[in-house]
């Protein structure tokens, strides 16, 4: 559902130009102007060598520029270009335009529902420190060999 919602609010992401996590790495450099690549893949979750080819892609798109620290050659430092900002910039006000446009679809009682769900879900994920997930209880055995067999349609 997010990725669909995300598409069509969208049209640069939905015809394949730029991916998500491209995007999301473009956005994130759009804040902090440069980031290393061990912060990158720390940031996106990936391999110092996936992020280093997501860098790549985007690179050759004229989006980033690399460059190695004074203090340590070794570092590799990754900066967003005013190409690659322009490209944040846009994408962003087309959400924005498109999600207003989703928002007359709302009552104002439920744009105000919503207003409020996105603000908790956008503080959750802006938090530093996330919250312990409670405790769950572990099935036995013979519950998780029925739940697998039920998944597989073996019952």
């Amino acid at each position: 559902m997010q990725r669909c919602f995300v598409l069509r609010l969208s049209k640069e992401l939905a015809p394949g130009n730029v991916s998500f996590p491209q995007f999301f790495l473009l956005a994130a450099l759009d804040l902090k102007e440069v980031l290393t690549m061990s912060a990158i893949a720390q940031k996106m979750g990936h391999t110092t060598a996936a992020a280093s080819g997501l860098v790549d892609r985007l690179e050759n798109l004229g989006y980033v520029v690399r460059s190695s620290a004074r203090e340590d050659r070794r570092k590799v430092m990754v900066c967003i270009t005013e190409k690659g900002s322009a490209l944040v910039r846009r994408i962003r006000e087309e959400m924005v335009g498109n999600l207003l446009k989703v928002m007359t679809h709302l009552t104002p009682a439920e744009q105000k529902a919503w207003l409020q769900i996105y603000t908790k879900i956008y503080n959750y994920c802006q938090a530093k420190e996330e919250p312990e997930a409670p405790a769950v209880r572990r099935k036995s055995s013979k519950v998780l060999l029925t739940s697998r067999r039920f998944e597989n349609g073996t019952r």
